[in-house]
């Protein structure tokens, strides 16, 4: 691994000060860094490319930042089959796995190897409109449909296979996947799911009757989501992005992308030490 993808999220405080560490450290070891997203200005000397050709330019992307920058990374991959790295600079970081004390130990190890991947899940959403696909779209995290101009609920209509499951009086439906079910899902009451787990986790925003609980089903599934009943507009977010204003009528269908992510860990690393630490679990030895 030689040209090194580099994206940032300059508003955190020791960002310009990680950068210039990784940047003499690609220096010692001879390897070109690569941006596209405005992420040069704190790293002088690295090539900057057009975002559209940016996948093609690099090798491995390392994401410095939080989860945030992760998603943005994953974007920026556009579904291509491109190892990611991601360097925690904030507090939270489920989906990052290296501390910023140990960004020139990252770049040896993409040098020697000696590093794990883990596979991670991708859905792939369809929205229609007016019964006419409308927009297309991949989420490494989720796909929430919920929000909107005033408090009052709404209805869905779920079918999984082509098959009616049921309808929800509620405040959206979170669609998650095993690396999003620390995120948004979690905090309305979704399961935590190990993010190389084959699945897809359906969670109704406050629903109004208690027996409609999370859903956990093997992501070969196709999955609908009916708007059948709203007063209000709704908001379409993929990755905590906004993308569509969803009204009475409209549709969306996902299901797994044929494109996943590959993340890169160092050695070390367990996915259930960063439980323990990010959710405050005590260890089974104290």
């Amino acid at each position: 691994m030689k040209r090194i993808g580099v994206t940032a999220n300059g508003s955190k405080p020791r960002a310009p000060e990680i950068l210039q560490r990784l940047a003499a450290r690609a220096r010692t070891l001879r390897l070109e860094l690569v941006t596209c997203d405005g992420t040069e200005a704190l790293l002088p000397g690295a090539r900057t490319v057009p975002q559209a050709g940016f996948a093609d330019a690099i090798d491995v992307l390392v994401a410095m930042g939080g989860d945030g920058t992760m998603l943005h990374a994953a974007r920026l991959l556009d579904g291509r089959d491109i190892p990611l790295l991601g360097v925690n600079l904030g507090s939270l970081g489920f989906l990052t796995s290296v501390t910023d004390d140990r960004v020139e130990a990252a770049l040896d190890v993409l040098v020697n190897g000696g590093y794990s991947l883990s596979h991670r899940s991708t859905i792939d959403a369809v929205f229609h409109h007016d019964g006419q696909a409308a927009g297309r779209y991949r989420a490494l995290n989720d796909v929430v449909v919920g929000w909107g101009e005033t408090s009052r609920v709404v209805t869905l209509g779920l079918s999984i296979d082509g098959v009616p499951v049921g309808s929800f009086v509620c405040d959206g439906l979170i669609a998650s996947t095993p690396t999003g079910s620390t995120g948004h899902s979690l905090s309305t009451g979704g399961p935590v799911v190990h993010p190389e787990s084959r699945v897809i986790v359906l969670n109704p925003i406050c629903p109004h009757t208690l027996s409609n609980r999370p859903m956990v089903i093997p992501d070969d599934r196709h999955i609908a989501l009916e708007v059948v009943r709203s007063s209000k507009r709704q908001i379409l977010v993929i990755d905590g992005q906004d993308h569509h204003q969803i009204v009475q009528g409209d549709r969306i269908e996902f299901s797994r992308s044929p494109q996943g992510l590959r993340f890169i860990h160092l050695p070390g690393y367990n996915y259930f030490d960063v439980l323990r630490q990010k959710l405050h679990w005590r260890s089974s030895n104290v």
